[in-house]
């Protein structure tokens, strides 16, 4: 609640400022037709340059720099935790949970790096361009250029970080993948079982079969014809707990 509020209020101003304007140099004419229309924009229309330039300032700290801080301090911190954090390697099994635990740890490092790296990367160009239009004169064909064919892009490029943060925490962590194909495994069985009844479809004939009468350890309805499972039920076991609390329990039970 407190981020949208927050949300709302460093935005409001554009909001207000915001204004449609008719293009004086420009208008747009159809091949099919002879006359012409106007072009219009929606632009922010401050009432001096210097408001406009001390508005986007405003911004680019509490949206750009600020959520940086946060990231490389809260990141770097969990970074420190796991590199300080030692397992006894003395026996064979020891050493073998050393081995295991100490990729785990490369593996979350690795992670942390990479979406402070693509934060910064997709972010940088957007805020590069509103800081250079506010701040520096440039000239009209430029303003074209950057408005018409850059803008687009860095405007793609930073709301894209949002999409790939999953696939970067998919590709490095294990439990959320697990995770993640257990949740999408389970919204499938909920749309194909709106009745909670698992449909067996043979060559011959159609076996229903209530969920009720399965046990919870029942993955599979096993017969000796072939058949088609529409829906499987799997509690074969809960969820792996997260790679944090992993490494802490591999840790307390060897230091004990």
């Amino acid at each position: 609640m407190i981020v949208w509020v927050l949300a709302i209020a460093i935005m409001s101003p554009s909001a207000v400022m915001l204004h449609v304007r008719e293009e004086k140099n420009y208008r747009v004419r159809f091949n099919s037709q002879e006359k012409t229309s106007p072009v219009y924009w929606c632009r922010e229309d401050w009432p001096s340059q210097e408001m406009r330039r001390i508005y986007t300032t405003v911004l680019f700290a509490n949206i750009y720099l600020a959520p940086l801080s946060l990231i490389v301090v809260m990141y770097g911190r969990i970074g420190i935790s796991l590199f300080k954090r030692k397992v006894p390697h003395t026996g064979k099994q020891n050493q073998e949970q050393w081995q295991v635990v100490s990729k785990k740890k490369q593996k979350v490092i690795k992670m942390l790096l990479t979406v402070a790296l693509l934060f910064i990367l997709s972010w940088l160009p957007l805020w590069t361009l509103m800081m250079l239009s506010d701040y520096v004169d440039l000239s009209p064909n430029e303003l074209q250029v950057i408005n018409i064919y850059i803008y687009p892009f860095a405007h793609w490029l930073a709301f894209c970080n949002s999409s790939v943060n999953p696939i970067i925490y998919g590709f490095f962590n294990e439990n959320f993948r697990r995770g993640f194909q257990d949740a999408f495994h389970l919204q499938l069985c909920q749309k194909r079982g709106k009745s909670k009844e698992a449909y067996t479809l043979r060559a011959k004939n159609t076996m229903v079969i209530n969920t009720s009468h399965l046990s919870a350890q029942e993955s599979t309805i096993k017969n000796p014809h072939e058949e088609i499972v529409l829906c499987r039920i799997s509690a074969e076991k809960p969820l792996q707990e997260l790679m944090m609390e992993e490494l802490g329990e591999i840790t307390s039970s060897n230091e004990m």
